[in-house]
């Protein structure tokens, strides 16, 4: 079966999603069950991890808003669009775009629903055009995969999809995620990156989904308590961050919350088993990627217990309410202090995380695309 499969996300360098399309492609690969084309948009600086590069691809270069409203144009209109992706018998979107296809069947990844959730977290273009679109994406799928039992859960609320149309298939942390044995590979990425001896780590967005603001001020309680704590932020600006700087100021901490700014994949592991606690406060997940790679690192992990994040720690973490700031701080304090804790919390992770596979994940999308192609 040839399976045409969009990782537009990966080539541009998308967080979550990214990651998700490119480890798709990669578990495709090695499972060897279908032929597997890539299609994405190489609008900006968009480029294949060198990895996937050698797999037969397609591409358009087209500005990301124009794109997207062609792919929703296709769909309203009923104007096909197989031979600009190049899917000749089925199509899996991992971008949130699904435009319509004559002869391919179509598979479609819905990764969360946060812009019904929390509207108000969201850019207004970006809300406009999913709230429009994504009915009609839904509708046309001819299977929808979801990273988790609580987006199953929201697709049903929220739009009324039958039962046997949505199939629960877990991501997993890549397998460059595990802790590191040399003691001068860690070593190595604490002086390239300028990393203390004691940090909280977050790494993801910064957007107020995430609720790094309320992790500055759990980060300033502990700071009587453990001056020379810092506080480790990898990822990018999102959007509407305006807020978090804007609180970074106000409580001084300029100097105590460090920036390593774009961190190559490879070099991650490093952080998470160099970091104290891995922290997530998250007020909505799909999924909760960076959790599962902290885990698959031996990091002691607390977590938001919010949405999916529950189905990923399960009870290797500790969890608290994302809108709690004394229970937050609290569980931060308890993992820092105590070290048998600690070092519990970083067994129970890696044992968690063993019960996630991008292996077992494409037998499951292999298994999904032959029940599709056995509808045509």
């Amino acid at each position: 079966m040839h399976v045409c499969l969009d990782v537009s996300p990966a080539a541009q360098k998308h967080a979550g999603l990214g990651r998700y399309a490119a480890e798709v492609a990669r578990a495709l690969a090695e499972d060897g069950a279908v032929k597997l084309s890539l299609f994405y948009n190489r609008e900006g600086q968009a480029e294949l991890p060198a990895d996937l590069d050698r797999l037969p691809q397609r591409t358009v270069n087209i500005g990301n808003k124009p794109w997207r409203m062609a792919v929703l144009l296709s769909q309203l209109s009923r104007r096909p669009m197989d031979r600009v992706f190049g899917a000749t018998e089925l199509f899996h979107a991992t971008n949130h775009l699904l435009a319509h296809f004559k002869q391919a069947r179509t598979v479609f990844t819905l990764h969360d629903l946060i812009f019904l959730h929390y509207p108000e977290y969201h850019m207004f273009y970006n809300r406009w055009y999913l709230t429009l679109a994504m009915p009609h994406f839904l509708r046309a799928a001819d299977l929808i995969i979801v990273p988790s039992a609580c987006t199953k859960r929201d697709a049903q609320k929220f739009y009324g999809l039958p039962e046997d149309k949505i199939k629960v298939i877990y991501e997993a942390a890549g397998p460059h995620f595990q802790p590191i044995r040399q003691a001068e590979a860690v070593d190595r990425v604490r002086r390239k990156y300028g990393l203390p001896e004691r940090f909280l780590l977050h790494v993801g967005t910064i957007e107020p989904r995430k609720n790094l603001t309320r992790l500055l001020d759990a980060f300033h309680a502990l700071l009587g308590e453990e001056p020379e704590l810092r506080l480790v932020l990898v990822g990018k600006k999102g959007w509407l961050y305006e807020s978090f700087f804007q609180r970074l100021q106000a409580l001084g901490l300029q100097e105590r919350v460090i920036f390593p700014g774009f961190v190559d994949e490879a070099e991650l592991p490093a952080f998470y088993q160099l970091a104290q606690v891995f922290v997530y406060p998250s007020f909505y997940e799909g999924f909760g990627l960076p959790p599962l790679e902290a885990m698959s690192c031996g990091a002691a992990v607390v977590s938001s217990q919010a949405a999916s994040l529950p189905e990923v720690v399960g009870e290797a973490g500790l969890m608290v309410d994302p809108a709690d700031t004394g229970a937050l701080t609290r569980a931060l304090r308890r993992v820092l202090l105590d070290a048998e804790l600690r070092r519990k919390l970083q067994k129970r992770s890696l044992e968690q995380a063993q019960r996630f596979s991008w292996a077992k994940a494409a037998q499951m999308l292999v298994e999904a695309y032959g029940s599709v192609s056995a509808q045509a």
